[in-house]
């Protein structure tokens, strides 16, 4: 039994910042649509609480969670670091219990996860779906994984390219690979706090590591970000529960967020991006030497900027765009031969510059415009 005492100057601080979320408040929904066959969930599977080096009581992160739209968390304190343990009992089990009554009421998908925190090789991994997160409590990180594996885990790498980790070159090292040829190494942060690991990216796509995007977040949300949103990892799910999620994670089907900018595989870019937009004509009747408007509805958060990636047939258009968000606009098509009269369908090639593929190339995508 431990009878040490809350330090009251500790204990009144949590209890004014959880104040702060009492009132009244109205939540701000994040706009992305679903994609054919599975839903688009928001998600942030790394952040921390005074159970290990955060500022705030493990219920905030619901209640942040809540406010910012998000479907799905993780509470992922640290295991080997914990400066608040001379006014909190150690318990890596603890925030999630605290957090979990309060996530059902609100609707949140609360993930136990926990941070294995060790020097680099192999630096910092977070295990998501653990049990018991302090039986990962051991000398060797190896066996903490081994000990996650076992309890069915998600593991993956946080921030690869942390300068207090890595200050000269963002390096794979033997660690890793022991690590995935395992089978424990499962995913690897693109996007850490408001950092961005391009590196990462062609790790994920080399080593079919599933890509996230996360805020590591320690202090209250509202402090880091301010009106702009938090990392979010877009998660395509059968359902909102932790099993589809987990079965999304294990099967790649993520999509990085943050900063107006989307980074993931192809085939979750695309829907994405066709299901945002809206082409509002009918027709176009497009004939040689006549200009006509064509209006384009974007329907989500996210501002798309095209680039002209090649010259269309029959007609010229322009050589940017950007389709703002929840705004429609118009664009101008210039028939430029006689041959644009009789077809039935416009084409325009252009690629959406802020949404990269596991490549790191642009998104490439086809507007298609009926005009017949």
């Amino acid at each position: 039994m431990n009878d040490r005492k809350p330090n009251l100057t500790f204990t009144i601080f949590l209890i004014l910042t959880s104040a702060l979320f009492c009132s009244a408040q109205s939540r701000v929904e994040v706009n992305l649509p679903d994609i054919p066959g599975y839903q688009t969930l928001k998600c942030d599977f790394h952040m921390h609480t005074v159970f290990s080096d955060g500022d705030v009581w493990p219920t905030v992160r619901v209640q942040e969670a809540w406010l910012e739209g998000l479907d799905a968390i993780a509470i992922t304190d640290h295991i080997e670091y914990l400066p608040h343990s001379q006014d909190l009992e150690s318990d890596h089990n603890r925030s999630f219990e605290i957090a979990e009554p309060l996530a059902e009421q609100m609707g949140i998908v609360l993930i136990q996860g926990t941070e294995i925190t060790r020097k680099m090789p192999p630096g910092h991994l977070n295990a998501l779906f653990v049990t018991n997160a302090n039986l990962l409590e051991r000398e060797s990180w190896w066996d903490a994984c081994v000990e996650a594996k076992e309890q069915g885990a998600f593991i993956f790498w946080n921030h690869p390219g942390w300068k207090a980790q890595q200050p000269d070159t963002t390096r794979w090292w033997d660690e890793h690979t022991r690590l995935l040829n395992a089978g424990m190494l499962n995913g690897i942060e693109v996007y850490n706090h408001q950092e961005y690991y391009p590196e990462a990216l062609d790790w994920a796509r080399q080593k079919k590591l599933t890509v996230l995007a996360n805020s590591d977040i320690h202090s209250p949300t509202s402090m880091t970000y301010g009106a702009k949103h938090r990392p979010m990892t877009l998660v395509f799910a059968t359902d909102k529960s932790p099993g589809a999620i987990k079965q999304a994670l294990k099967e790649n089907r993520t999509v990085a967020y943050f900063d107006n900018q989307l980074v993931g595989d192809r085939q979750y870019l695309t829907p994405l991006f066709f299901g945002s937009i809206k082409i509002k004509n009918k027709q176009v009747g497009l004939e040689n030497h006549q200009i006509k408007k064509v209006q384009i509805h974007n329907d989500s958060d996210i501002d798309f900027h095209l680039r002209l990636r090649q010259p269309a047939i029959g007609l010229s258009c322009p050589d940017e765009i950007t389709l703002e968000a929840h705004r429609t606009i118009f664009i101008d098509l210039t028939g430029t031969s006689d041959e644009v009269k009789a077809m039935d369908r416009l084409r325009l090639f252009y690629e959406v510059t802020n949404l990269r593929t596991l490549s790191g190339s642009p998104l490439p995508v086809n507007l298609d415009i009926a005009n017949r």
